[in-house]
């Protein structure tokens, strides 16, 4: 039986959980680092997928530092991998894990589709609204063969060998996305929708949520049965405007593809946006956080002294049904990362620290 919905109450009447997602780092650093939240009181941990680290082996290694928390993908490429290649994937890790997975899933721009996967990238939501149903039918591949010819998939597979059922045929999979068609597919096919880091709680509340819903009658669903999941960029230092200065950086680094300019004009944030961009061609990264305003940051962003962040991440409490903290990296040294992910264990998690065994 699969774990309870991060939305079963209505987000109005709760505060939203919390986990915690690094980017930079190796993967013993970011299972420590999950093995640290369960111990904190975080209800997931989340590893991201770059070119520099695979979501997939990293999860991996977080199932065995963990014995509590989900563990999930935030997200791992939906392109580049065939269906049965991200089935089998998420059935092994929920296997390790206990039946903890989350499977996150995201295509990124066109310009990472085509670029980074050598993948078509058009219609990526369609792509995406075929492949989740897909891979909910190969985890009951033990039930019999499994027949599809779609748009992007083709499978025929009829097993050879006895199949064993899983442990879970229900694994919840969360899709990403950025446009309203894009976050229309959480609504229609999904459990979850992890939002991107540039969103304000406006941009929740406007567009996400909308297109949600729009997506869910399309697919005959209820809305209130899909997870709304952000991921916050969050700065924690005694000094307030170092903090300030360090999330400035990692917003600079979203606000620069072109393909995020609407999240930050419907926001109030295009001239600011088109002058990150500017500094970004130019290679001039002191320039791009430069650009980024006071109530860029405030809007977007958390950052301060520990008593100040405590505050602002409340803000999110009837907004989101999950919250990911996310330390920023861009041009920090490694030092300070690892103090940073350290940081926000403490002060932004959800209940005190305790000692021994996991919450």
């Amino acid at each position: 039986m699969s774990e309870p919905s991060m939305s079963e109450q209505p987000v109005s009447e709760r505060a939203a959980s919390r986990g915690i997602t690094v980017l930079r780092g190796g993967v013993e650093q970011i299972a420590a680092a999950a093995g640290a939240a369960e111990l904190r009181g975080f209800d997931a941990a989340w590893s991201p997928e770059f070119y520099t680290r695979s979501a997939v082996v990293t999860l991996a290694r977080m199932a065995g530092t963990t014995r509590r928390v989900r563990i999930g993908s935030s997200i791992a490429y939906a392109v580049g991998r065939s269906p049965l290649t991200i089935a089998t994937e998420a059935r092994s890790l929920d296997e390790v894990s206990g039946g903890r997975l989350v499977l996150g899933l995201g295509t990124g721009t066109r310009r990472m589709m085509r670029d980074w996967h050598g993948a078509d990238p058009d219609g990526p939501a369609t792509r995406v609204e075929e492949l989740v149903p897909l891979l909910r039918r190969l985890w009951r591949l033990h039930e019999g063969p499994v027949r599809h010819e779609g748009r992007f998939y083709h499978v025929d597979i009829t097993p050879t060998a006895e199949v064993d059922a899983p442990p879970r045929t229900d694994i919840p999979v969360y899709t990403a996305g950025v446009n309203s068609r894009m976050v229309q597919v959480a609504g229609r096919v999904a459990d979850g929708f992890l939002g991107h880091p540039l969103f304000a709680p406006s941009y929740l509340d406007e567009v996400v949520r909308p297109a949600i819903a729009l997506g869910a009658a399309r697919g005959d669903r209820d809305p209130a049965a899909v997870a709304v999941c952000g991921v916050v960029i969050c700065a924690v230092a005694d000094d307030e405007e170092q903090a300030r200065r360090e999330v400035a950086g990692q917003l600079a680094f979203y606000a620069a593809p072109k393909a995020y300019a609407p999240v930050l004009a419907l926001a109030g944030f295009d001239a600011a946006a088109a002058r990150i961009r500017e500094a970004f061609a130019a290679g001039d990264h002191d320039a791009m956080v430069a650009a980024v305003p006071d109530t860029m940051i405030d809007a977007l962003a958390v950052a301060g002294t520990p008593a100040q962040v405590a505050v602002q991440l409340r803000r999110y409490d009837g907004v989101l049904d999950h919250m990911i903290v996310y330390p920023p990296s861009f041009r920090l040294t490694a030092a300070r990362c690892d103090e940073l992910v350290n940081q926000l264990l403490e002060h932004a998690a959800p209940t005190p620290a305790t000692e021994g065994a996991p919450a």
